[in-house]
């Protein structure tokens, strides 16, 4: 993977959402222009995968997955830092069989790949959080949360998918535990809850294929500007 050359733009410029706008903007893509959920998380994961080398370095990679659209966005980067010579270690917050079916889709790549897959903390030099999304309600309970405990713990850098988990996308509310990330990758468009956080680290919003009119339909845009490409670096 090539280094990637971002846009810049200021928190200001463009629009930002709550997790009820957020889950509206993915029913629209769905219900009224057809693109689907495997499309959408694609797009994250791949997206998520060039953040982490073109920031990171890494040489190994730790993948925390959850049984949503999240973890499907972390099991499709997984895939292709693997295709693109990285170590990489997936961890499952539960049982397989509990992931979604767009999740449950990822993970049958992944384990065709044979990549390696449990549900303890690994070491490596880099942590994806791809644990939980904007959909988060309440604290943090069960292994997820002892997967978080333990990505704290581990003192390494974290790249945190669309909201990092324990964090409330709407309100910013910190649950315990939480994930510090060092980087997040918000997708579509930054949500409410990440713009006053301390726990983002930097902000880089990506591109998952939402039309701008989606947003301005819905009065919360405007767009990122992806004119030079998917990623842009939120200041």
């Amino acid at each position: 993977m090539l280094a990637l050359h971002y846009q810049i733009q200021s928190w200001v410029e463009i629009g930002s959402v709550n997790a009820e706008q957020m889950a509206e903007v993915d029913r629209r893509m769905v219900e009224d222009l057809g693109i689907e959920v495997l499309q959408m998380m694609e797009n994250a994961g791949a997206n998520l995968a060039q953040l982490a080398v073109s920031r990171f370095q890494p040489r190994t990679v730790a993948v925390y997955v959850g049984s949503g659209g999240n973890g499907g966005g972390g099991l499709v980067a997984a895939r292709h830092l693997a295709n693109h010579g990285v170590d990489v270690s997936i961890v499952l917050s539960g049982p397989a069989k509990k992931l979604t079916a767009a999740a449950s889709h990822q993970l049958a790549i992944v384990q065709k790949m044979g990549l390696p897959i449990g549900d303890a903390p690994v070491h490596a030099e880099l942590g994806i959080d791809a644990l939980v999304g904007y959909g988060l309600d309440g604290d943090l309970r069960g292994p997820t949360a002892e997967l978080v405990r333990a990505i704290g713990a581990g003192h390494v850098e974290v790249l945190a998918l669309d909201v990092p988990s324990g964090l409330d996308a709407t309100s910013g509310r910190a649950g315990d535990p939480a994930v510090a990330a060092t980087a997040t990758l918000t997708l579509a468009l930054p949500k409410v809850g990440l713009l006053e956080s301390g726990l983002v680290g930097e902000m880089f919003v990506a591109d998952i294929s939402v039309p701008p009119s989606v947003y301005d339909d819905m009065g919360v845009g405007p767009a990122p500007d992806f004119s030079r490409g998917p990623l842009v670096r939120l200041i």
